[in-house]
């Protein structure tokens, strides 16, 4: 049990109703969940108000509420806090109520359209190469030190993150590797934290259903430098014009990277394959199973890493050529009629273009490229015809499919992506719903040495309809696919 007051150290509050010199079981901001002594604090959220729930709350038990408004019907025996925000308050407590395990270890995040479970993943295997006890927060899982807990947010909640991290310093774990998505930034789920870095990545079109402008969009990403401490380091990719945007009023200490343009690290492409890419990094050549431009940014971004916060340059270069891929991150697999299956996780115009430029800068010309991809339900509507349109103008054949419909319907939603092709493109667009079908459409049209993009999903090993999940992985579907073709 932890004493409130302590808990609440450097919490602002607007008023104070009850006695804050009493100890607390746990904290909670969901009421189904609550139990006696316990903290309720009631967040807002995108589909219900948590100050719907106080009454609830008190009725399970709970000790103290934390709220914005004051409820009308105050119960002797609860203490009442009012805060101008119960997100930033829960970020507050959560790290207090955990002994603010951020502080305890080099807690790196990275923000930025795409690039952020890579770059994440890949520090974490980086630093687990060289020794040391390391922590992963990302889109696909959470890592303490070698034990694995499955995630289902790119940032999770407050007090998920902070339980982990406290885990983490259990066991001893020095550095830990963070996604920071925007939504985790604007529902203050990073607030609280000790970060001794953050990463930038790049910034294009996405979730532009929840931030409704690209500029919220970028300025909601910026919080996260601007609230570093002039202790930590700040990291950008400033070939990317919103690079120096998110350098402008923070503390930390500045520091660049880039491919095309003058930057404190820079790297060159010398030679590109199917199994790999030569760079030149620093002045040192460098052989890595990462292929592409977007992998040579995000390898870059790990070498900068690396090097501020103290590995030796050779040791991160020799540690870096043994670096594979991440599972749905340009996953490829050959069959034994040399077609070549790609596995993406592009769910973006940009990550999609990216992929499909890298394909086309290593093809000969005489492959077919086919593309399969579809765009998820529930989300950013806006970029649907965007992604029909690169699919179809950059692939030999595109077949528009589903893609987690949620509760859309995904004939509506294919259609959205039709709109968005052009009339001399109409021929090679093939639309085809159930996504096992279009799949094994797409191996059953390729040729010898042709190429599948599968696009979307990646890691996912699930298709999510009406609130149902049913198990669905593109890499497993594409093998089989391939293997039972008869040519």
């Amino acid at each position: 049990m932890k004493l409130l007051k302590d808990i609440l150290y450097g919490v602002s509050l607007s008023a104070v109703s009850g006695d804050t010199n009493v100890m607390v079981n746990n904290v909670h901001f969901d009421s189904r969940k609550v139990e006696m002594d316990d903290v309720f604090v009631a967040v807002r959220g995108t589909v219900t108000d948590g100050h719907k729930f106080i009454q609830k709350a008190v009725d399970l038990g709970a000790r103290a509420i934390v709220c914005e408004e004051l409820p009308a019907l105050m119960v002797n025996g609860v203490t009442y806090l009012q805060v101008d925000n119960c997100n930033s308050a829960l970020a507050v407590i959560a790290s207090n109520f955990y002994d603010n395990p951020s502080k305890n270890l080099k807690l790196v995040g990275v923000t930025g359209t795409n690039g952020k479970t890579t770059v994440t993943t890949l520090l974490y295997n980086l630093f687990k190469k060289a020794g040391f006890k390391v922590g992963l927060i990302s889109t696909i899982k959470i890592l303490v030190n070698d034990k694995e807990f499955k995630t289902t947010h790119t940032t999770p909640d407050v007090m998920t993150i902070n339980n982990y991290l406290s885990l983490m310093n259990e066991v001893g774990v020095e550095f830990c590797f963070m996604e920071v998505s925007s939504h985790g930034i604007h529902q203050k789920r990073a607030e609280g934290l000790h970060f001794e870095g953050a990463i930038f990545t790049n910034l294009s079109h996405d979730h532009l259903d929840y931030h409704k402008t690209f500029a919220e969009y970028r300025d909601t990403k910026k919080k996260l430098f601007d609230g570093l401490p002039k202790t930590a380091f700040a990291l950008v990719n400033i070939d990317d014009k919103n690079g120096l945007v998110m350098l402008q009023n923070t503390k930390a200490k500045k520091y660049t990277y880039a491919l095309k343009t003058f930057a404190d690290y820079r790297a060159q492409i010398l030679e590109k394959q199917f199994n790999g890419q030569l760079l030149k990094v620093d002045d040192n050549e460098l052989w890595s199973r990462l292929i592409g431009d977007f992998n040579a940014y995000n390898l870059l971004a790990i070498y900068a890493t690396a090097d501020i916060l103290g590995l030796e340059k050779m040791e991160i270069l020799r540690l870096m050529s043994e670096l594979e891929n991440v599972d749905g991150r340009f996953q490829y697999y050959i069959s034994k009629d040399k077609i070549t299956a790609i596995v993406d996780y592009a769910h973006t115009p940009d990550a999609l273009k990216n992929v499909l430029v890298t394909i086309n800068a290593l093809r000969t010309g005489n492959e077919n490229v086919i593309t399969v991809v579809g765009c998820g339900g529930d989300r950013d509507k806006s970029k649907r015809p965007v992604m029909g349109h690169i699919a179809s103008e950059m692939s030999d054949q595109a077949i528009f499919t589903s893609d987690n419909p949620r509760t859309e319907s995904p004939t509506t939603i294919i259609e959205e992506m039709e709109s968005g092709v052009e009339a001399q493109n109409v021929r090679k667009v093939l639309s085809i719903e159930n996504r096992k079908q279009a799949i094994k459409t797409a191996c059953k049209l390729a040729m010898v040495n042709d190429i599948i993009l599968v696009a979307g999903k990646g890691h996912e090993t699930y298709q999510e309809t009406n609130g149902v999940r049913v198990d669905f992985d593109d890499f497993k579907e594409v093998k089989e696919a391939l293997k039972s073709l008869k040519k």
